[in-house]
């Protein structure tokens, strides 16, 4: 798999808590922030590697959810996991479609299929044998995220 970026993502039990916590007690840089509410995320640059701190996933607001494919629903063996694990890995590659078909040919296969987000990611889930999420991501070409954002709060910008 070429993996052009990563980072670990972190579903927080307190978001506010675990923002302050990285940002000003351990004094990360932030790299972005993105959504509103319980639903907010914020990257935070550390070393070579980022770590994201979002909401809302893994919040255990409808432990039922019928339309959650990753709820165990009723019954289950475990009736406190939430829909996302607490702590999960974030790979980049150029094309998740092509990067799936290849891990899919090698024995590892996805939980979830490459989709679409409402944020314009494509995304796709695998689990490691110990069943930690890892997200395939694709960075569609028209996505904010492949903007230069340098120089964009002057108005400036690169030529």
């Amino acid at each position: 798999m070429d993996v052009l970026t990563s980072r670990t993502i972190i579903h927080p039990s307190d978001l506010d808590r675990s923002i302050a916590f990285y940002g000003e007690a351990l004094n990360l840089p932030v790299a972005r922030e993105f959504g509103a509410g319980q639903g907010r995320g914020v990257v935070f640059f550390a070393g070579g590697g980022l770590v994201e701190v979002v909401g809302g996933h893994g919040a255990p607001d409808d432990p039922d959810d019928p339309d959650d494919p990753d709820d165990p629903g009723p019954g289950s063996d475990d009736p406190g996991r939430s829909a996302e694990p607490r702590v999960a890995l974030w790979f980049q590659v150029r094309d998740v479609k092509a990067t799936i078909e290849d891990l899919s040919s090698r024995g590892v296969h996805a939980v979830r299929a490459p989709t679409l987000e409402p944020w314009g990611l494509i995304e796709a889930w695998i689990d490691d044998p110990d069943d930690l999420r890892i997200h395939v991501v694709e960075v569609p070409a028209d996505h904010p995220l492949r903007r230069d954002q340098r120089d964009l709060a002057t108005g400036g910008g690169r030529s």
